[in-house]
Parts: structure tokens; C-alpha cells; sequence
């Protein structure tokens, strides 16, 4: 799994990119590039987008060290850097259209079958393959805990796209599941 650090080494760490440390950064930048790495991942369509908006992010981090106070999470300061850093990179391509219209979808037993035999992989590749504005929303409210008033704010949408655009996303990915293979199961496969 990913690597433990201790909250006085954290502290040291933190301390040494304040005082532009190059191995300090460079720690820091092991320790948390993997994890924000996927995180990028989720926004972007391809990896040396996913690459660009890491490298970025992680200028902001060094460069705005000094904006954080201890209160909370580094690694959830950090992960606010790489969200607003992807959604600058979308709304700089334009590869965020917020419309795109799909056909309501009910749940079937065939669904429901499927999410019992969904690996982690296959839901990660269902949500990369949304519209873009879709997989934003659904990144933001379903992974990364935004409220809608917050996704509204950060994208300059109002609240009730957000929402609509979290229903549609759901529904997309209803739609996606109906057609996913089931593996078989017979003879006690559970």
C-alpha cells in the first residue's frame, strides 16, 4: 500500500518545502504523487493529461506551503490543490461539456447481478468513460465528498445542474452496468 508517515515527520517535511528544501520536496512529492496520481486520473481522459495537472498541482503545493495551517489534513490540502488544478486544466480545454442527454435507466436484476461481481477496475473504467462533464460532477460528489453548492461554486454552475448532472451521470452508469458481462456463477460460484 501506500507509504505511513508520521505526523512529526510530516511536520519536518512540511517545514523543509517552506524553506524550499529540494529533498524535502522531492519526499514529499514521493509520498503523495502515486495516490494524487489517480486522483488526476478520475477527472482527466488521458494520462499525460493526468501527468500535467500532477505536475501543476504540485508547483501550487511548494509554491502555497506557507497557506497551510496545521488545521486538518495535508493530504486533504493537497487533494484540494489536485482537484482545483484538474478542473482549471477542463475549463482551460473546454473538454467539459455539462449537456450531454441519455436515456433514463431503470435498475433490472441483471444490474444488480452486476454489481455484485464488479471488480474496483471495472467500476474505475465506467466512470473514465462518462462526458466529461458527467465524471466531474460524479468524481466530486460521489468520491470526493464536494456538496452541490460547493461542485456549483468551483465549476460556475448552479446547484441544480450539479444535480442534474449527478442524476445523469447515475444513469449513464446504469446503463453501463445493464451491458457489463456478468461472470458465470454456477455451482456455488459465490
Amino acid at each position: 500500500m501506500g507509504l505511513h508517515i508520521y505526523r512529526a515527520e510530516e511536520e519536518q517535511l512540511i517545514e523543509g518545502c517552506r524553506r524550499r528544501n529540494s529533498s524535502a520536496q522531492r519526499r514529499l512529492y514521493d509520498l503523495y504523487s502515486s495516490r494524487m496520481y489517480a486522483l488526476c486520473q478520475r477527472y482527466m481522459r488521458n494520462s499525460a493529461d493526468s501527468e500535467d495537472v500532477l505536475v501543476s498541482a504540485f508547483m501550487k503545493v511548494f509554491d502555497r506551503i506557507d497557506q497551510f495551517k496545521g488545521e486538518g489534513s495535508f493530504e486533504g490540502w493537497i487533494r484540494r490543490i489536485v482537484v482545483n488544478e484538474a478542473l482549471t486544466a477542463l475549463r482551460r480545454n473546454r473538454n467539459m461539456a455539462l449537456e450531454t442527454d441519455v436515456e433514463a435507466a431503470d435498475w433490472d436484476s441483471q444490474a444488480l447481478q452486476t454489481v455484485d461481481h464488479l471488480h474496483a477496475q471495472d467500476l474505475a473504467d465506467m466512470i473514465a468513460e462518462l462526458p466529461p462533464g458527467y465524471r466531474v460532477v460524479f468524481n466530486m460528489y460521489a468520491i470526493d465528498g464536494y456538496s452541490h453548492k460547493e461542485i456549483a461554486e468551483q465549476l460556475g454552475i448552479t446547484e441544480n445542474t450539479s444535480k442534474s448532472q449527478l442524476s445523469r451521470a447515475r444513469a449513464y452508469l446504469r446503463k453501463l452496468l445493464e451491458s457489463y458481462e456478468v461472470p458465470n456463477v454456477k455451482n456455488g460460484g459465490q
